[in-house]
């Protein structure tokens, strides 16, 4: 496991924010964690947005089935020489009048444009409810992740203090003996230089344990982690015998279960829609259309001639008797037929062709990197329990050199330089287990994330 080290400045500023406080309100479970983010997380939060796009478009494109229906309105004034447009007659004089109108219209056949988009709207709400389930699924691994580095860096911190602890002892024995002259007071240098080295192994080892704590907070967009801790949960063992399958038996559940394949497959049939949708354009369309429209004017109306042959005027007719009198209605169907048009229909039919290859590409190559992440995961799953059944048999016997040379320096028999060598010795390999272990842990949950078990179960919405 990687452990990262800022610098004593980050430590300060972060070391008097982070933990003033000490007592510890809350302890977070992995569950606890992984729920909290999957419920908190804005990238999470921005998935499920998309999820709500695309229902939205969803209705758009069923829409697309039913009819459309517009209303107009307008009031206009002429001035000058202008046609009446009731009487039809040519006048100089100034006119005004109103017109309304309502349109209908609703498509027939349009290639199957309609029926494609609405289908390809279905699948894009699965996949982008597939993207939402992956990004809950990453979420869920780098919580586990950050989860682990806690325990990682508490325990480590924990070794720390209690080789100061052993140092000190040894540090006011030695003074007792360096009084006593069974010792050169050489070796009471050398070990205060070790208490010394020691105080600064647990200053880094509190800085990494409050970074970590700090990421994971972040990781779950807690915005009070000053008392923010993890239950203490160190069990280092396979749970769920993963490791008693197989590689070949862990992909096949895999091919079956994992987001990702799931989703490069509606991806590809999203892409399959959208080649249809644009061969549709080669199709004539047809299209009922209905029209309603009336119109009034108020000008002034010709009645008649009067000897001199000059138009007699009267005062214009009531505005809802003209509106009753010039109702019309205009209905029929409008066919296009798609001739030349620059190749773009033909040029968009490749383009999404192109398109389809890509996808068809991307989910073979989805599949062979989730062999190749299965096989992966599987071999470092066993390589790390290995490790840690080696590192642990190294400490038995480091700890056991560690004794013999504790009662030999102990009676002078071994001089300080020595004996801090087989205190070095077994210091490491106290580190060596612990990053072992949790190494050991962090790819068991990878192994069972492959085979279908999750961290917690994700509730998809």
């Amino acid at each position: 496991m990687k452990i990262n080290k800022y610098n004593s400045l980050v430590f300060a500023m972060l070391f008097g924010f982070g933990l003033s406080s000490q007592a510890q309100s809350k302890q977070w479970t992995l569950e606890e964690c992984v729920r909290y983010a999957l419920d908190n997380n804005i990238t999470i939060k921005l998935s499920e947005l998309d999820v709500k796009n695309a229902a939205i478009d969803k209705k758009g494109a069923f829409g697309n089935y039913l009819p459309t229906v517009n209303g107009d309105a307008s009031h206009s004034w002429n001035i000058g020489l202008n046609v009446n447009p009731v009487t039809n007659i040519a006048t100089t004089q100034t006119t005004q009048y109103s017109s309304v109108a309502v349109n209908a219209g609703i498509d027939i056949y349009k290639g199957l444009q309609n029926q494609n988009t609405y289908r390809r709207a279905k699948l894009s709400i699965i996949a982008s409810k597939y993207q939402l389930l992956k990004m809950q699924e990453d979420i869920s691994l780098n919580v586990a992740n950050a989860f682990l580095e806690i325990l990682f860096n508490k325990e480590n911190l924990k070794v720390k203090k209690e080789q100061l602890s052993i140092d000190q002892k040894r540090l006011a024995r030695s003074q007792e003996m360096v009084n006593a002259g069974t010792i050169p007071r050489g070796d009471l240098y050398d070990l205060k230089a070790t208490e010394a080295t020691d105080q600064q192994a647990i200053i880094v080892a509190e800085n990494s344990l409050l970074i970590s704590k700090l990421s994971l907070a972040q990781l779950l967009q807690l915005k009070e982690f000053a008392d923010f801790d993890v239950v203490d949960d160190t069990n280092a063992k396979d749970e769920n015998n993963i490791l008693a399958q197989t590689p070949v038996d862990i992909y096949n559940k895999a091919k079956e279960i994992r987001t990702e394949l799931k989703l490069a497959q509606t991806n590809l049939e999203v892409a399959e829609k959208n080649v249809a949708i644009a061969r549709g354009a080669y199709q004539p369309t047809l299209r009922g259309f209905y029209q309603f429209s009336t119109r009034a004017s108020y000008s002034d109306r010709i009645i008649g001639v009067d000897a001199n042959d000059q138009p007699v005027l009267a005062g214009p007719l009531p505005i809802f008797d003209q509106f009753s009198d010039n109702k019309g209605h205009n209905f029929g169907f409008q066919l296009s037929v798609p001739i030349f048009n620059g190749f773009s229909v033909k040029n968009n039919v490749e383009r999404n062709k192109v398109s389809l290859e890509k996808s068809k590409i991307d989910l073979e190559q989805k599949s062979l990197d989730l062999q190749r992440n299965v096989y992966t995961a599987f071999t470092d799953a066993k390589g790390a329990l290995n490790a840690y059944e080696s590192s642990t048999v190294t400490l038995e016997a480091r700890q056991q050199a560690y004794n013999y040379a504790k009662e030999k320096y102990d009676v002078g028999l071994m001089n300080s330089f020595d004996f801090t060598q087989a205190q070095t010795l077994l210091t490491n390999a106290q580190s060596d287990v612990i990053r072992t272990k949790y190494d050991y842990m962090f790819k068991i949950k990878i192994l069972e994330f492959y085979f279908g078990i999750p961290i917690v179960p994700i509730i998809t919405k």
